[in-house]
């Protein structure tokens, strides 16, 4: 990872954590709102919705319980909590923001869950964890952020147990080899004001992924794209943004989360263009 992308990345979420916590609550992902996108929930609520959807998809259930997880790109963990609350578990979260990390923690001591539950600053590129370490890597919307797709799900790859599963949540761009083609001039420009704005160094379709989980080793690989099911998720969070708590909260965050917020309607273009996708990966080692 280069040290500037590490800088930028690192540097937009402890500025903007805060504000998203204020206003969006712990989960900073999307919301699920049904197959067909259809559902009227409440933001938070529809988070969760998500969380348990995947696991679901991933035939997770109350019989088939993992006992140590790791959560790449934690946030201010709220997967890490919830997951671990849920299953009784042990469970890690890694950020590259020290923000973040103090914020999890601290949320961990209030939970209750600071004896099963820890947080690091850590590169997901290169983890510093033990080969064969967890039955659960859960990534959630970070995999848009790693300037090395391989690398990254090689370390995803590399931490978990013979048999443990890998449940990968990412923004992908729409798939190049059907009719539509490959990506045109204006789609392309539309991806790189993405990139500028939420500091990501690119992103590739879905079935570029499962290619590369291959490549990795993964087997009995999963992927599908819950686009539909997800993408009224921005325009919840664009009439959110406009309120007064929302706007003093901007001010104080800084220039970048203002201009994250100004370009939420990048995300919200993009589903209804077809661009952006919401792809699924689920694998076992």
């Amino acid at each position: 990872m280069s040290n500037n992308l590490y800088q930028d990345i690192r540097e937009f979420y402890d500025a903007s954590s805060g504000l998203w916590e204020q206003i969006w609550g712990e989960h900073m992902h999307h919301g699920y709102y049904g197959k067909g996108g259809t559902y009227k929930l409440d933001r938070r609520q529809a988070q969760i919705e998500l969380i348990e959807e995947l696991l679901v998809w991933a035939g997770y259930d109350r019989h088939n319980v993992p006992q140590n997880i790791i959560d790449v790109g934690c946030g201010i963990g709220g997967s890490t909590l919830y997951l671990a609350q849920k299953f009784g578990s042990q469970a890690t979260g890694i950020t590259l923001s020290p923000v973040q990390v103090s914020r999890a923690q601290e949320r961990a001591r209030e939970a209750g869950l600071d004896e099963r539950v820890r947080f690091e600053v850590a590169n997901a590129l290169e983890m510093p964890f033990a080969d064969h370490t967890f039955d659960l890597v859960w990534s959630l919307e970070s995999g848009e952020h790693m300037p090395d797709k391989t690398k990254f799900l090689a370390e995803c790859y590399r931490v978990l147990k013979p048999g443990g599963k890998m449940i990968l949540a990412t923004w992908c761009h729409r798939e190049t080899n059907s009719l539509a083609g490959e990506l045109t001039p204006d789609e392309i420009a539309h991806l790189k004001e993405i990139y500028r704005v939420y500091c990501l160094p690119y992103v590739i379709a879905l079935s570029e992924y499962r290619a590369i989980a291959q490549e990795c080793g993964f087997k009995d690989i999963r992927a599908d794209d819950w686009s539909m099911a997800v993408a009224p998720f921005w325009d919840v969070v664009i009439d959110s943004a406009i309120a007064p708590q929302a706007i003093v909260g901007l001010f104080r965050a800084g220039w970048q989360t203002i201009q994250g917020a100004l370009s939420l309607n990048l995300m919200s273009r993009g589903y209804a263009r077809g661009l952006i996708r919401f792809g699924l990966i689920c694998a076992t080692k």
